[in-house]
């Protein structure tokens, strides 16, 4: 890709980038949230069209007007939020749209040997007839690799995948790429964690504010430098706290139990404790509870046994706006299907929690002056990259769809915080950002309750680690009292562990 030029009304969002790709190579592409990267991969795929620039394949000028013409030139995409039809099977899925047929009618069954057999090679463990909406997240992504593969993808985009993933799965990925190399496929990986490019990729290409930076060669570099030129600055990897002051009881979970889509008790006896001016972080390999968890306190799923207390009050059984005009805010973990209204702008998004308050409400008519005043006040102090508070959440990229909504929770001075996954799919510069802003929450005597997959994250973060095992909260430990192997140990359920732990 040569000088690719590409603007949107108001922003220049790729500025003359330049960024070859070799054969048989894992090329990173590394950027803050909204620097350019996926418009720059759009671009690549054929979803959007340059204004300036040209794209040589194999050595060759080609005109990428859509993505047919990019997949018929062996250029696939795995998008950052997953292109999949839920209630169809895997193999459906993935000849979606070049579905083979015998006078008229689809041979699924070939399909699925053919589906089989492409899983196979490439050591994927997908079940070709299983539903899509019963299986796992890291699966659901595989299922969208084989789906480039199986349309005979040779350059594979990946955006973002390891946002959605737990470590376990990050390593299953990072050797599923190693195996697509093997092959002779070659891979632009679009990401901003700086641990998975040293571990995978042969070079990076840096972008910052649209314009190309730098490409280096990964061997020759580290994390640190890589991270002053993504962000132009140089990154504080650890998190300055002072340690915590915790006063009197906010959050009170007693023996709860709730089941889970499958009708299954997944929270099991669980109890926890939350103070005011304390950080807890629930540690635990994700399916063991605790996503149930959160959306039991706060009010999106149902409690079937036990009880939870905000400051000695009962919210056992409140719905969702009970539950937050009782004083809770909730950063959730599917910032799309439970943090916002895609196809409401950002503004509107920004005063989802309280437009039906004074100032934004008057005789139940709402005032626009004053939603659009708080969203340019939130915009600028949580750096929202954005051309207006009136674009649409839907067009702001992953990281600057989860600052909106960060901004409004922690804006509203909750008395109790729920952060689950605050970070993902962030940049380092951003990850820094939110960290400061949760500590600062429990400095101003606020509690915050952190439930996150990434590690580095609990450890940093917290003041006291809950691990949750099976549905329960099986060990409660103090970072600097612990280490990323006892915790792995903890979060597999380890009954040595365990024991040693309590003793």
């Amino acid at each position: 890709m040569l000088n690719i030029r590409k603007e949107f009304p108001g922003v220049v969002a790729n500025d003359n980038i330049t960024i070859q790709l070799k054969k048989g190579e894992i090329h990173a592409l590394l950027g803050e949230n909204g620097a350019g990267k996926s418009t720059l991969m759009n671009v690549l795929f054929g979803l959007y069209q340059p204004d300036g620039g040209k794209i040589k394949v194999n050595g060759k000028e080609v005109k990428i007007t859509d993505p047919n013409v990019a997949t018929n030139l062996g250029i696939g995409m795995v998008h950052q939020h997953f292109m999949l039809v839920e209630t169809f099977s895997v193999t459906e899925n993935i000849i979606l749209g070049s579905e083979p047929a015998d006078f008229g009618v689809i041979d699924i069954k070939n399909a699925e040997k053919e589906v089989q057999k492409l899983s196979d090679t490439y050591g994927l463990r997908i079940d070709p007839t299983a539903k899509v909406q019963d299986i796992s997240v890291g699966m659901q992504q595989r299922v969208e690799i084989l789906k480039t593969l199986y349309r005979g993808a040779d350059v594979l985009i990946f955006d973002e995948p390891t946002a959605v993933l737990t470590p376990q799965e990050i390593d299953e990925l990072m050797e599923i790429m190693r195996a697509l190399i093997r092959e002779g496929k070659s891979i632009i990986l679009i990401t901003h964690k700086l641990k998975e490019i040293m571990q995978v990729c042969d070079r990076c290409t840096v972008i910052r504010d649209g314009k190309g930076i730098d490409t280096v060669e990964v061997a020759e570099t580290n994390v640190n430098e890589l991270a002053s030129l993504m962000v132009g600055r140089e990154v504080l990897f650890k998190t300055e706290k002072k340690p915590a002051q915790p006063k009197d009881t906010v959050l009170t979970v007693e023996d709860l139990y709730v089941k889970d889509a499958r009708d299954v008790n997944i929270v099991k006896g669980l109890d926890l404790e939350v103070k005011r001016g304390e950080i807890v972080g629930i540690a635990g390999v994700d399916g063991n509870g605790q996503t149930e968890l959160i959306e039991a306190i706060t009010g999106i799923r149902n409690v079937e046994k036990g009880k939870i207390l905000l400051s000695d009050k009962d919210i056992t059984h409140f719905d969702p706006r009970r539950v937050t005009e009782s004083g809770v805010g909730h950063i959730p973990q599917d910032r799309q299907r439970f943090g916002l209204v895609l196809q409401y702008t950002v503004a509107e998004n920004i005063v989802l929690q309280t437009y039906y308050k004074k100032p934004y409400a008057k005789y139940k008519m709402l005032s626009f002056e004053e939603i659009d005043k708080k969203a340019k006040q939130l915009v600028e102090e949580y750096d929202v990259r954005t051309p207006s508070v009136n674009t649409l959440a839907s067009a702001l990229s992953g990281g600057n769809q989860q600052k909106v909504i960060i901004g409004r929770e922690i804006d509203r001075s909750p008395d109790l915080l729920i952060a689950a996954q605050p970070t993902r799919g962030l940049d380092v510069g951003a990850i820094e950002f939110v960290h400061k802003r949760l500590i600062e929450q429990r400095d101003e005597g606020r509690a915050v309750l952190l439930m996150s997959f990434e590690l580095d994250e609990i450890l940093n973060v917290s003041d006291r680690i809950a691990v949750m095992f099976d549905g329960k909260i099986i060990a409660t430990v103090k970072p600097e009292e612990t280490s990323e192997q006892e915790l792995g140990l903890l979060m597999a359920g380890s009954d040595e562990a365990v024991k040693a732990r309590n003793e």
